[in-house]
């Protein structure tokens, strides 16, 4: 059964790095676009950043282009976002997902869903 595990979440002040990770388990994914959401209490889910199935092409929302950098190993079947200079309004519970076609900002086109890990940023 296909899964996807993410890792890497935690507290950290304004201004703060936090590197997220998410494994791939039960298949491969490297034919996938793979992306990172995240949902806030009381929001929508929303996109952050997305992923081509070679890392050749990357997508960002405005509030994370500049800050973030998403990234990806087909060989270890691994997603990361490196997250830089983080506000209190990234904080959020973060989700990995993966599809099968090209990127989307939708979170409705996205297949597979990891659990999600918190990320909670002080003022």
């Amino acid at each position: 059964q296909a899964q996807l595990v993410e890792s890497g979440g935690g507290l950290v002040q304004t201004g703060g790095s936090l590197t997220l990770s998410c494994a791939a388990s039960g298949r491969t994914f490297s034919s996938y676009t793979k992306a990172w959401f995240r949902q806030a209490p009381g929001k929508e889910r929303e996109f952050v950043a997305a992923i081509s199935n070679d890392g050749g092409a990357t997508y960002y929302a405005d509030s994370s282009k500049g800050r973030f950098t998403i990234s990806r190993d087909n060989a270890k079947n691994t997603l990361s976002l490196q997250m830089n200079s983080l506000t209190p309004e990234d904080t959020a519970v973060y989700y990995c997902a993966a599809r099968f076609g090209s990127a989307g900002s939708t979170p409705s086109l996205y297949n597979y869903w990891g659990q999600g890990t918190q990320v909670t940023v002080s003022s």
